[in-house]
């Protein structure tokens, strides 16, 4: 899975996907706005409507609101970066003040770390030395009971158009501009992401109207169902996964 970095959302595949944004439940706006633009080279959204950044692969989005707990045992655990150099980054966040958990060689071979950023939002990072950019969106890791991986990645692969394949040990599967990574959990994961500091995960969708009636066909309930916001100029909707993942469905937004 690769595309130029410079770009912030990928060509969607065959069934019209392609990442799109994850949206956090913040405290404080300003702070996460800063922790992104200071530590991953995140440049803010221009556009009026939303708040939140941009980084090479995704948006990530922001609402100020009370959050549940944080992303930590959630079925969606962390979302990961590529980055130049995991050691540089490390300290630098150590040194603002910022829990780092744990160093370690990753499932590929290289550097890897996990950093509990503002509002208990977690995020793992991997050594890329080839990189220019700050940072590039790689993944999602979502936590599961042993044999629901391959479920919700079949999943993800039937309705998504998610390709397979596996991320060195981890079962996993690509879609333009994000890995989707199905972990095993030593405990199944305590609760689902709606309502935590990382509340959901977005995908944008060509003809998300028609890509709406092909998941009803296939059994999928929308827990929003498809609508349009003139005013913003998107059309959304909304999910939840098999395994207690929110997914905003978002046409319009790699406007922004």
């Amino acid at each position: 899975m690769s595309w130029p970095a410079g770009a912030q959302i990928a060509p969607p595949n065959e069934l019209g996907v392609a990442m799109g944004h994850v949206h956090l439940n913040v405290k404080d706006i300003e702070a996460q706005r800063n922790f992104w633009t200071t530590y991953f080279g995140a440049q803010p959204l221009k556009r009026s409507g939303l708040t939140g950044v941009k980084v090479p692969g995704m948006l990530i989005l922001f609402r100020q609101q009370t959050y549940t707990r944080g992303a930590e045992g959630t079925s969606m655990d962390h979302f990961g970066f590529k980055v130049p150099s995991t050691s540089k980054l490390v300290a630098r966040l150590r040194e603002a003040g910022y829990k780092i958990e744990r160093e370690f060689k990753g499932t590929e071979g290289f550097p890897n770390a996990y950093v509990i950023g503002p509002d208990e939002v977690k995020i793992e990072l991997q050594e890329d030395a080839s990189m220019a950019a700050p940072a590039l969106a790689y993944h999602l890791h979502f936590m599961n009971a042993p044999g629901d991986q391959i479920k919700l990645r079949d999943w993800y692969a039937k309705n998504f158009g998610a390709v397979a394949r596996k991320r060195g040990q981890h079962d996993a599967a690509d879609i333009p501009g994000m890995n989707l990574t199905f972990g095993i959990a030593r405990q199944a994961p305590s609760s689902g992401t709606k309502g935590t500091s990382t509340d959901h995960i977005g995908f944008e969708v060509k003809d998300l109207e028609a890509f709406c009636k092909r998941l009803e066909a296939n059994g999928v309930k929308l827990d929003v169902p498809y609508r349009k916001i003139p005013a913003a100029g998107i059309a959304i909707a909304f999910l939840t996964d098999p395994f207690g993942t929110y997914v905003e469905l978002t046409e319009g937004l790699d406007q922004y």
